[in-house]
């Protein structure tokens, strides 16, 4: 068996595979923990050729001496089996003298295993042909038969090499049921040769079964699947050429798709019901059925469509108005203006035929009040509804800003905290910074304590850390690594596994002290300062840990917002001073940029306890409660390509008495800092920023532009995740944050809009949202192509709808006008892509002032409104100056 072992260790399948075969059944089950040993070998193994070519010869070895189907099966398709597996054939050799039911098991099980193991088509397909038994139609074994016949290259059409397959209908069956196309989309093609073509083909000359590849085609659609499938199953229910009593005896289905499909697939599900619809196949009810699923789709092409052909039906037909007229009203819930007004139009036309139908007339009437307030006055008009009354001056209910929340102490049980420990090692670090702050306060409490009880009770967590395993730990290779991470900076959860490997001596007080002292080389970029700042917080606790361990945190927050009440610090100071514990120099400047100072009463109050406490930091805290708020450095704009950037100036306070780390928070920060190139690009960790200076919001907010002008420049997401708790930090909301805010808007990606939405509210909920500087700083972004105007329209009408009407108009007051100008001059804006998102946004403009009852001029609105012709900027341009108030021009 020791020959069998260094055969599969030197990779000599062929070998390997002739010396199990003369082994004994005993003998071969005797083999298996040594092959089992072999492969955790391995696995632990740096990856190189040379252990590399051993697993070919190691799965075939396994393949053989496991007698029972589960076990050989879970053998041959492991992970670490899977980039160097033995060629299937050998495999099937090997494993011809097994039983057909054997085998049989062995196909199923591995045809069962996820589309990402990978396992041989050519095996499983091979174990089910000799074996005799079903075709298991699974995920696996449709993709990898798909794959087969689209890599079989060569000079037989693919219709021929699938007519040639003799569980060809199975296969069908499973490619429609396919969970996901994105394994193998890019096989598929379009065309003459494609899939699609020849599946078509087949069915034709009935290969394959007709009503049962057109009832699949049209389930698959209805199931829908990845984003791109209907580019395989649409096409293919086209070349299918359904016959009229196919399309007939699927109405449901083409209503259900018209109504939650893909917009493709919608799309021509609509165009089937219009086919039906125009020559007498579909009734009314069927026709209004499928209209109220189309009306309320966010397409404006399916909507426009659609009414257009319930209006040919209502020509045709007076007597269908009682059916589709509310049907049609559905469109009145439209959140585009045009939508509506062109279902209020066919009502107009239509409405006389309701008269002999009360209950359908109040149904439509009812509908009515979705409208916006102007056509809501043409709508009462015509379905005889009494004018409303004189409206109530407009008063904004907008969403209540969240309030901050008191933070609960440090778990006072070991257990506890090791819980939270291990919940924040299991996000990398990338909890929130409260539960952070929270577990570093913990550790630095449990470590003065009992630390053989905080060791104890981090057993389970630290476990599994790789510093903690015997490979690792007796190369030394842990104290080589954190002695390496001096040279970079700490995240959150590199400074967990250094204060863990401290508290387990995996590290050496001198790579400790060293890292203290030194640190990571200065870099002059937006985002060193911040992230140095937590860098020497968490290297100063690991130190302190090892060599003279402080009973707490001063810097541990007490609110959410990373704010920390002044009579709190001094109660710890005052702990501090009780126990003889120094205080830690980074601990203690942290706490000062912490504490709260705004509430003057309770910063003066708090700065004579300091004072009494006869320490330098007594000393030091009171002085800084006592001189209230810094003053804020002079900031400018800069513009860097299409970007905008901030500068600022020095805060002189920050730059005397406080670590050399912190100062850099307060020095002069220019547009060149912002777009230098650093390296530690992807550690941003925001939301500890925003923590550190939780009241200096600005000094935060200048630093972050860059960041969230890349969301909406170079399409990065999560560059605007930030915004909603910058919006929610204190001190003053200025320049930046308002810059920041503006970049939000006009975000790739919904998720960073939506967090800018949630930000706008925020600031405007508090009283801190400036519309005319945001409106502006829009308006220049706009017209330097940072911001897309369809982009900010989408955020602009998401903010809109939940009651900021009034909000969104200001703003727009004062973007509107700069792109205005450009159109009526010939500029930027006046580019084909840019005046279609223009007339969103005076969509969008003219929603909230119709709603928020705004009145005057807006600077060049009015030469727009006179243009010639339809188009929808300059009808929403008509519509925004009626709603204003404005006469048109003669």
């Amino acid at each position: 068996m020791n020959a069998v072992l260094e055969a599969v260790r030197a990779g000599r399948v062929g070998e390997t595979a002739l010396l199990v075969t003369k082994l004994t059944d005993a003998e071969r089950r005797a083999l298996l923990p040594g092959l089992q040993a072999l492969r955790k070998e391995l696995r632990a193994a740096p990856w190189e050729a040379r252990s590399e070519r051993s697993y070919p010869a190691l799965q075939v070895a396994g393949a053989m001496c496991h007698s029972g189907a589960a076990a050989a099966a879970t053998w041959i398709a492991g992970a670490d089996m899977r980039w160097r597996q033995a060629p299937a054939d050998m495999l099937l050799k090997v494993l011809a003298d097994r039983d057909t039911g054997w085998q049989a098991d062995v196909a199923r099980r591995l045809a069962a295993r996820p589309v990402s193991a990978d396992v041989p088509f050519l095996l499983m397909a091979g174990l089910v042909r000799r074996s005799g038994c079903e075709v298991p139609v699974t995920d696996a074994y449709v993709v990898g038969w798909v794959r087969h016949i689209g890599h079989t290259w060569g000079r037989v059409p693919l219709v021929d090499r699938l007519r040639a397959e003799p569980d060809l209908a199975p296969l069908v069956d499973g490619l429609f049921e396919l969970s996901d196309l994105g394994e193998v989309r890019w096989l598929f093609g379009e065309g003459p040769g494609s899939w699609q073509s020849a599946l078509a083909e087949l069915t034709g000359a009935g290969v394959l079964e007709r009503k049962a590849v057109v009832d699949a085609c049209v389930a698959r659609l209805l199931r829908g699947g990845g984003p791109t499938d209907h580019r395989v199953f649409l096409p293919l229910l086209g070349l299918l050429a359904l016959t009229r009593e196919e399309v007939r005896e699927r109405v449901a289905d083409w209503t259900a798709l018209a109504r939650d499909a893909a917009s493709p697939v919608a799309g021509h599900a609509q165009s089937v019901l219009a086919a039906l619809a125009l020559d007498g196949g579909l009734t009314p009810r069927q026709l209004a059925e499928a209209s109220e699923g189309l009306l309320f789709r966010a397409e404006k092409k399916l909507v426009r469509a659609q009414l257009v052909l319930l209006g040919k039906v209502l020509a045709r037909d007076a007597t269908t108005a009682a059916e589709l007229l509310p049907a049609v009203a559905r469109a009145f819930g439209h959140e585009d203006t045009q939508m509506q007004e062109r279902a209020l139009k066919l009502v107009e036309r239509h409405a006389a035929r309701l008269d002999g139908e009360p209950a359908v007339r109040s149904e439509v009437a009812v509908a009515a009040e979705q409208l916006s307030p102007a056509l809501r006055v043409r709508a009462a008009a015509v379905l005889g509804i009494a004018p409303e009354a004189e409206p109530e001056a407009y008063e904004e209910l907008l969403p209540p800003p969240p309030e901050p929340f008191r933070l609960t102490p440090a778990p006072d049980s070991a257990v506890e905290l090791a819980e939270e420990v291990s919940a924040l090692l299991a996000a990398d670090g990338d909890g929130d910074v409260a539960a952070f702050e929270r577990a570093l306060d913990g550790l630095a409490r449990h470590a003065h304590r009992d630390q053989d009880a905080l060791r104890e009770a981090l057993e389970p967590v630290v476990a599994t850390r790789w510093w903690r395993q015997p490979e690792w730990h007796g190369r030394r290779d842990a104290e080589e690594h954190f002695a390496h991470t001096r040279r970079g900076l700490l995240g959150p959860a590199g400074g967990l596994e250094l204060i863990l490997a401290t508290l387990y001596g995996a590290v050496s007080t001198a790579t400790l002290l060293a890292g203290l002292q030194h640190g990571p080389a200065d870099h002059e970029c937006a985002r060193h300062g911040f992230s140095r700042v937590l860098d020497v917080r968490l290297r100063e606790l690991a130190y302190r840990i090892r060599t003279d361990p402080q009973p707490l945190l001063l810097a541990a927050p007490s609110w959410s917002t990373g704010l920390l009440e002044p009579g709190e610090l001094v109660d710890r100071l005052g702990t501090c001073r009780r126990l003889g514990a120094r205080v830690g120099e980074a601990d203690f400047a942290q706490a000062l940029l912490r504490v709260r100072r705004e509430d003057r009463t309770a910063a003066l109050a708090a700065a004579g306890r300091a004072s009494g406490l006869g320490t330098p930091e007594g000393e030091r805290l009171a002085r800084w409660l006592s001189a209230g708020e810094p003053a804020m450095p002079g900031s400018g704009l800069r513009t860097s390509g299409p970007r905008i950037l901030i500068e600022s100036g020095e805060v002189r306070e920050l730059q005397t008495d406080f670590p050399e780390a912190f100062r850099r928070l307060g020095r002069p920060f220019t547009a060149s800092d912002a777009v230098r190139y650093c390296y530690h690009w992807g550690q941003e960790n925001h939301r500890h920023w925003l923590a550190t200076l939780p009241e200096l919001r600005e000094l935060v907010a200048v630093r972050l532009v860059h960041d969230v002008s890349e969301a909406a420049l170079d399409d990065e997401r999560g560059g605007a995740a930030a915004l909603p708790l910058l919006a929610e930090s204190g001190g003053v909301a200025g320049e930046s944050t308002h810059l920041c805010l503006a970049y939000g808007l006009g975000a790739r990606h919904p998720e960073d809009r939506l967090a800018a939405v949630d930000a706008l509210l925020v600031l405007a909920g508090r009283g801190q949202l400036d519309t005319e500087r945001l409106g502006a700083d829009l308006g220049r972004l706009v017209r330097l192509g940072a911001v897309k105007p369809l982009r900010l329209a989408e955020s602009a009408r998401t903010a809109a709808a939940t009651g900021a009407n009034a909000t969104i108009w200001e703003m727009l007051r004062h973007t509107l006008p700069v792109l205005l100008a450009d159109l009526a001059t010939g500029g930027t804006a006046g580019a084909p892509g840019a005046a279609r998102g223009l007339g969103e946004l005076l969509s969008i403009a003219a929603d909230c002032a119709e709603r928020s009852g705004a009145r005057g001029e807006l600077p060049h609105l009015s030469g727009t409104a006179a243009r010639p012709g339809s188009a929808r900027l300059v009808v929403q341009a008509r519509r925004l100056r009626d709603a204003l108030g404005v006469a048109a021009a003669a």
